[in-house]
């Protein structure tokens, strides 16, 4: 349904605010058992067609898709249908499953159900580009564990060469959000677009729905359940403003650095990023082929005055390295992001070029140079085990979390496969599966206020 479906006098079994990993998989679920979902998201529901303008429209604008942290490190998140799943490079790292024991979390049950429903697999032959694999073939003569990385890929859908993948998909190859969403809304869930949640409303301890604006005006949409899957940004500045002012404070944003090798010869600057890769876990870091477009690859090379570099795309290696940066910092009410490295993130950044560099000489570059750091997956603002227990439940009854924002500790690694696992858990007990508080196990709450 669309919102001109949406009644007055209505309270819904559940409100979705976000549509990303969290937040599709939870509408998915409920929907399709028949529950009344109200999902409402700050972005669009336009069509993908991997054009370069759609991502500066979702993701670059300032101040929305495109954060700045107090370190000007920038920080990129996609506000559309789907979140930033839409221009992810859909790499599927296996949730770390032990960081959810001491709350006595087992996902196993989910992550095999997960690996049913979605793609997760390393690509073919075919689809593997001439940078990656000159990428693992150096990595792997030097000794390191590299592999080729699951993806979240139809790979009968790929198209090699395509590169497309940062802007978001065209051809339906690489899985996203916006699949569930899909899903949801064929299984009657309603969607509301361009409504931005400014905070929770409770009565007496206990969530009953949310404000958000829509077109300039303020509205209200009243549920039985109220779950937040803004990102780790958006969730905890949600919360700050509901009564949990301690939300967004001690998280982890990823830090990461792009390490560029020219390669003569290479003669190939496409292919599907993030291919093959190495992590070295005890480390805290991740190195993997990162092939991009064209624009963004020039846009990289002039922010360090790369000029000549701008002009070499196809004999160009590109290798990012990803660290698991310390827990601190804090998100001010307004949405600042106050979080600088600290000496042992800019010892683990150091030592990741150190080894991309090793690897792209060993590839034959004779010409090697970095870009700025940027911050990619901020999560851990609404921690489980502080801020939400082990069922994501928040202090207040019928507020839930569902996404980044819930990881117990740092991660260093790609989110989405563990999000979408949580969400698959929380999804369970709320049909009332697990334990007590289920949707289905509640006979309905008198007085249904009226949806402006």
């Amino acid at each position: 349904m669309t919102s001109a479906d949406v009644r007055a006098g209505h309270e819904f079994a559940a409100v979705i605010v976000g549509s990303g990993p969290g937040g599709a998989t939870v509408a998915r679920e409920l929907a399709r058992k028949g529950k009344d979902v109200l999902i409402l998201e700050w972005g669009d529901f336009d069509p993908v067609r991997g054009k370069v303008f759609e991502t500066v429209r979702r993701a670059l604008i300032p101040g929305k898709g495109l954060l700045l942290t107090d370190g000007f490190l920038g920080m990129i998140r996609a506000i559309t249908t789907g979140g930033s799943s839409v221009i992810y490079c859909a790499t599927a790292f296996d949730p770390p499953s032990a960081m959810f024991l001491p709350n006595g979390v087992d996902l196993g049950k989910e992550i095999a159900e997960l690996r049913r429903e979605i793609p997760i697999a390393p690509l073919e032959d075919r689809l593997v580009g001439p940078g990656p694999r000159r990428f693992f073939e150096s990595a792997s003569a030097l000794g390191y564990d590299a592999r080729r990385l699951n993806k979240f890929i139809y790979q009968e859908r790929c198209r090699p060469s395509c590169q497309l993948c940062s802007y978001g998909c065209p051809y339906g190859a690489k899985w996203n959000a916006r699949f569930f969403v899909d899903d949801a809304i064929k299984a009657g869930a309603t969607i509301i677009n361009h409504s931005r949640v400014t905070r929770v409303l409770s009565d007496g301890g206990r969530a009953v729905g949310v404000v958000y604006r829509k077109e300039g005006l303020e509205k209200r949409a009243y549920a039985k359940k109220v779950i937040i899957s803004a990102g780790g940004i958006g969730t905890p500045l949600i919360l700050k403003e509901s009564g949990i002012p301690e939300a967004g404070r001690d998280f982890f944003f990823d830090p990461l650095v792009f390490v560029f090798g020219r390669i003569r010869g290479l003669d190939e600057g496409r292919a599907v990023p993030m291919t093959t890769g190495v992590h070295l876990e005890e480390d805290g870091i991740v190195m993997t082929d990162f092939n991009m477009p064209k624009i963004l690859k020039i846009g990289f090379d002039a922010e360090v005055l790369g000029i000549r570099q701008a002009f070499s795309y196809k004999d160009v290696l590109p290798v990012m390295i990803k660290i698991r940066d310390d827990l601190g910092g804090r998100l001010t009410r307004r949405g600042s992001i106050r979080k600088p490295l600290t000496r042992a993130d800019k010892m683990r950044l150091q030592k990741g070029s150190e080894h991309a560099s090793r690897i792209l000489r060993k590839a034959g570059a004779k010409e090697i140079y970095k870009s700025w750091v940027f911050a990619a997956h901020p999560g851990g603002t609404a921690k489980m085990g502080e801020l939400v227990d082990s069922n994501l439940k928040t202090r207040f009854e019928d507020l839930y979390v569902c996404d980044c924002s819930a990881m117990p500790q740092e991660m260093g690694i790609p989110p989405t496969f563990t999000i979408l696992a949580l969400a698959k858990r929380l999804s369970a007990h709320l049909l009332g599966k697990e334990g007590s508080g289920g949707i289905a196990q509640e006979a309905g709450r008198a007085g249904i206020r009226e949806m402006p």
